[in-house]
């Protein structure tokens, strides 16, 4: 449905911040326009200006300290053309989630917690639609089922807080969908969702695109869902535009170095075939000339071993509050990770990934099974056992902001673990403090800084360096580098991969991305609804996938090549039950057929397949 004439065109725009120190500017001249039915993709690193830009032509940049300089958004409405930048309130507020809409990366911003979120999705439809509230909550019905929340009647009389975070987003992008928009503004929408949901949500997006003829706004730091939706794309760096072109133009014949850069800092599915180990990325600011080398561990012995691991969740309802059902979280989980050795744990949100990372180091109590780490039974440790089993194992978290003290200095929430254990003096801890630094590549300047003063990318690599503190043996990542720019997640993906290979540490990677995990993997388990359908060596499970579920995976997984675009009616994903069962119910055991050496698939006909 792509038209002659321009549904939006931005000129000239120039959107400044007042500071203490004066202006600063967050987007510097910027232009370009979008037709109805075509998808325009704005990448480029955090503080390149994506999301000004984009806050902008909803006037909502104004309302986070932020002017418009000058420059004109120009929108076509119905009634003729409108300057966004000089419409008045009431216009705005007309526009505003009717004629254009936004879906925030943030859900729980988006979101008012003290609302159900069905009276959210329904009020956009009473004031810009004038439907009633029983059609406006028949609509919001509709909308939760297009966007793949299960159990969506129980869903709509729910809050915020009681949903996970991937299907907050998901709300997020029915909220914005409600109003059927011209324009969707689309800033870092799937990040936090699963591969098999992003899928479904792009395909959602782009099928309302050839429909209906929106046009899309779609910000985003992944290069290979760019690929997936762009018919153009603009790149920008440090407030500037630097490159735009069609999407088949900036993937193939890049001008700009940048544009070459960030393209490079791809991981890509499939570029790791034939190979044993993993090995860090050839990252082309860093000039590297020879292939990296690959992580081998030099004396791989079981360090972990899982062996029928359950976690469960109580249910509880009714006046007293009793348990009536239980959450069969993990169930019936088994493996071993070897010193040196990476295993990554895959799977959809509410597969039972991070809660096996958390049962494993007891942050949850798990219901039965055992977890060896270094020949001593975890779960099996008192009080006092557990905090100096603790020394050898740690966590990365997905959010380095909410792991780290705001009030605390970076020095000092380093050294804040080697105080508790009381190691070396305070000169020591010091130069011990000064080393890690050096270690994740951060000036030792910056050792007096406090959190807020350090990009998510900086806030990583210090959750990195507290983590290695200890001296640990064995890391839990759990979606360590899925918030994070295409560029800084090479660099600390490569990061956790050299120090793997120089301090020997094992690490249990937790991801739903799965070019990253075929990236720094040894080896690789699939979890499907609290057990582990698939699980062998990296090779084995990535080039011989045997499992259904395992091959609708790696299905869904957006390619970095514009011509060899995932058609939406491939992607045909069977609803996850739901892991809630009476109390009492005992689920079969676990079986597995070994299909070669080391790789074994769930044979239970209760699962997936």
């Amino acid at each position: 449905m792509l038209d002659g004439k321009p549904l939006v065109r931005v000129e000239e725009l120039q959107v400044e911040f007042q500071t203490h120190d004066g202006p600063v500017t967050g987007v510097e001249s910027l232009s370009f326009d979008i037709r109805p039915g075509e998808c325009l993709c704005v990448v480029g690193e955090s503080g390149s200006g994506k999301s000004v830009s984009s806050l902008s032509l909803m006037r909502l940049v104004e309302f986070g300290g932020g002017e418009i300089a000058r420059g004109r958004l120009l929108f076509q409405r119905e009634r003729g053309e409108v300057d966004l930048a000089k419409a008045p309130p009431a216009t705005m507020r007309d526009i505003r989630g009717n004629e254009i809409a936004m879906i925030f990366q943030e859900p729980m911003t988006a979101l008012n917690p003290v609302f159900t979120v069905g009276e959210q999705l329904s009020e956009g439809l009473i004031v810009h639609r004038g439907l009633s509230r029983r059609d406006a909550m028949a609509r919001a019905l509709e909308l939760l089922r297009e966007v793949r929340i299960p159990e969506p009647e129980r869903r709509l009389h729910q809050y915020p807080h009681e949903l996970s975070g991937g299907m907050r987003q998901r709300v997020v992008i029915a909220m914005a969908m409600a109003c059927r928009p011209k324009l969707l503004i689309c800033d870092e929408p799937t990040t936090a969702l699963d591969v098999t949901i992003q899928a479904e949500i792009l395909a959602l997006i782009d099928r309302l695109k050839r429909e209906t003829g929106m046009a899309v706004l779609f910000i985003t730091h992944d290069m290979a869902v760019v690929a997936q939706m762009a018919d153009r794309v603009v790149v920008m760096f440090r407030g500037n535009k630097v490159e735009e072109g069609p999407v088949e133009q900036i993937f193939e014949a890049p001008r700009e170095p940048y544009t070459r850069a960030l393209l490079a800092a791809v991981p890509r599915l499939g570029e790791m075939a034939g190979r044993d180990a993993p090995e860090p990325m050839r990252l082309m600011r860093e000039g590297q000339a020879a292939r990296p080398e690959p992580v081998v561990p030099r004396a791989p012995e079981p360090l972990l071993e899982v062996k029928n691991l359950c976690t469960r969740f109580p249910v509880k309802g009714g006046i007293l509050r009793r348990t009536v059902a239980q959450v069969h979280a993990v169930e019936d989980v088994s493996f071993t990770v070897h010193a040196g050795e990476t295993l990554s744990l895959v799977g959809e949100s509410g597969c039972g990934k991070s809660t096996t990372g958390r049962s494993i180091l007891r942050l949850v109590e798990p219901s039965a099974g055992q977890v060896g780490l270094g020949g001593r039974d975890l779960l099996a440790l008192d009080a006092r056992g557990l905090r100096q089993a603790r020394r050898d194992m740690q966590m990365i978290f997905q959010d380095p902001f909410a792991s780290l003290d705001p009030q605390m200095r970076l020095l000092d929430q380093i050294e804040e673990p080697m105080l508790n254990y009381g190691i070396g003096n305070r000169a020591e801890r010091r130069d011990r403090i000064a080393q890690l630094f050096d270690r994740v590549e951060l000036p030792r300047s910056f050792m007096r800084r406090y959190p807020h003063e350090m990009s998510g990318g900086q806030r990583q690599r210090i959750a990195i360096a507290r983590a290695l503190a200890l001296n640990p043996k064995l890391i839990v990542a759990d979606e360590a580098v899925s918030a994070l720019d295409v560029s800084v997640q090479a660099q600390v993906l490569n990061l956790l991969m050299e120090l793997q290979r120089d301090l020997g540490i094992a690490m249990l990677f937790i991801s739903h991305d799965m070019a990253v995990v075929e990236r720094v993997s040894h080896h690789v388990a699939v979890m499907y609804l609290g057990r582990i359908v698939e699980i062998g060596s990296r090779r084995q499970v990535f080039e011989n996938p045997q499992h259904s579920y395992t091959r609708q995976l790696m299905a869904a997984v957006p390619v970095a090549d514009p011509r060899r675009r995932k058609i939406s009616e491939d992607l045909r994903f069977r609803p996850i039950p739901s892991p809630i069962h009476p109390v009492g119910h005992a689920p079969p055991p676990s079986t597995y057929a070994e299909v070669a050496p080391g790789h074994l698939v769930l044979t239970d006909p209760v699962t997936h397949g």
